[in-house]
């Protein structure tokens, strides 16, 4: 019996059996498979969707185009084409059977005319269901929707082997237990853990992409205790394991590593956000110190940002996403001192240090509140309020997103006869730090600082 809810997808997308009667129409078996059925039994929204097919690619390409279809190529080499149907996107994969050597996650493909055979090399029993539209029934030769009702992430082969041809499925194991709240059964796990140096043959780039998917699913601490507990975080991100150190030995209050997991799970689901969450205390294992019996750890902002950047360059990020994460990371603990007092200039100082990250920082802040004392919890919500208060305040009396002092460089070289160099670069540092400590101020203002430094500067050099 098919479930209402995959049913419901069909009736709302009804391009999909369009899809199904041109390939029957043309002699060819068609079935939509993987995340497609599973998220549709689960009443998942999506808009991909994937078939695998006994049709060639190029016989592929052909039907849809005859069909008024735009297509891509992409994976054509390894049987599997692209068409787009609005907002949507089909992939179709020709029935194939993986073989895998022991140095490469990639496989050598063969077509195969067998369905179940195709089904057989996927990764996940609950991936390994597929639905003929036509027909209105499932095929369902691993058991997929058992494991589904069950929550349970097993593998249609044995998962030695599973996980030995293609090792980036122990990672994938771990994003669906973020994603959708699976747990790997003890079988399953166990192969994790026993095939971890396997992972050292994916590249970086896919090891990268697939924690991305981690990271951002609804249960991100849920992913990363399996990432961690199965081993595969210390060929990954060794960092995290050391994360597991009592911030407090005599209350033994939690550690780290579980503040960690918590501020995770608070901050808001993008990539930027919960990488930061994840990275902003690494730097505390390396300035760990205890005076008078109290542990502390001085600085671990700075050190957790140099680590941080050295984890994410490992793991191919860009440089805008490194950039973005180790400000961060560097800065999480900068809004605490709005209890002693800011001044115009620091909220200033804190607006346009922050820039596009400003939101994004508070929110970390915020979720790294874990405190289960109330009255501590409520006293820093109540200063960051006033603080983001008075943040708005400033923002809304002046235009700091485009920060600059009321003369150019050009100008003050034409002012006082200057040629570009150091001293007209002391000079304009100097008119950027007026513009953050007194606000707006006047071109004649900031000409006559100028005059002062370039004073200060020629005095300096006659000495």
């Amino acid at each position: 019996m098919v479930p209402t809810t995959l049913l419901k997808v069909l009736k709302e997308n009804t391009f999909l059996d369009d899809v199904a009667t041109f390939y029957n129409n043309a002699g060819f078996q068609l079935y939509l498979v993987g995340g497609a059925v599973r998220d549709g039994i689960l009443d998942i929204p999506t808009k991909d969707f994937d078939f695998t097919t006994d049709a060639t690619a190029d016989e592929s390409l052909m039907l849809f185009k005859n069909n008024g279809y735009q297509t891509t190529e992409i994976g054509k080499a390894f049987g599997t084409i692209e068409a787009l149907y609005e907002n949507f996107s089909l992939h179709v994969t020709t029935f194939r059977e993986d073989s895998y050597k022991d140095t490469s996650r990639k496989p050598e493909i063969s077509s195969s005319n067998n369905l179940e055979n195709d089904l057989k090399r996927r990764d996940f029993t609950i991936n390994a269901i597929a639905y003929d539209l036509l027909e209105n029934k499932l095929i369902d030769p691993y058991s997929g929707l058992k494991d589904l009702s069950q929550g349970v992430i097993t593998t249609p082969v044995s998962a030695d082997i599973s996980f030995s041809d293609d090792p980036l499925r122990m990672l994938r194991a771990c994003r669906f237990v973020s994603s959708h709240g699976f747990s790997p059964d003890s079988d399953t796990f166990e192969a994790i853990k026993k095939n971890i140096d396997r992972i050292e043959i994916v590249s970086n780039e896919r090891i990268r992409d697939e924690l991305n998917k981690l990271l951002i699913g609804d249960n991100p601490s849920l992913g990363i205790r399996a990432f961690v507990e199965s081993g595969l975080s210390l060929k990954i991100m060794p960092e995290l394991d050391k994360l597991k150190i009592e911030v407090d030995p005599k209350h033994h209050h939690k550690d780290v590593y579980e503040h960690t997991l918590i501020v995770v799970d608070r901050v808001s689901p993008n990539i930027v956000s919960r990488l930061a969450a994840l990275l902003h205390d690494i730097g505390k294992p390396n300035t760990k110190g205890i005076d008078n019996g109290k542990v502390h750890f001085r600085h671990h902002e700075v050190v957790g940002a140099r680590i941080s950047e050295q984890i994410l360059k490992r793991l191919k990020y860009s440089k805008k996403e490194i950039q973005d994460i180790c400000l961060l990371v560097e800065n999480h603990l900068r809004p605490h001192t709005f209890k002693m007092g800011w001044s115009d200039s620091a909220v200033r100082r804190y607006i346009v240090d922050s820039g596009e990250m400003i939101d994004k920082l508070n929110d970390l802040v915020r979720a790294d509140i874990t405190t289960k004392n109330k009255n501590k919890f409520d006293e820093i919500n109540t200063y960051l309020d006033e603080m983001e208060a008075r943040i708005a305040e400033v923002k809304e009396k002046e235009e700091l997103s485009n920060l600059r002092p009321p003369i150019t460089g050009d100008e003050v070289m034409e002012i006082f006869d200057l040629q570009p160099g150091p001293t007209v670069g002391k000079i304009m540092k100097a008119l950027y730090e007026q513009r953050l400590n007194e606000g707006e101020v006047s071109k004649e203002e900031a000409i006559k600082l100028a005059k002062d430094c370039l004073l200060y500067t020629s005095d300096a050099a006659d000495e």
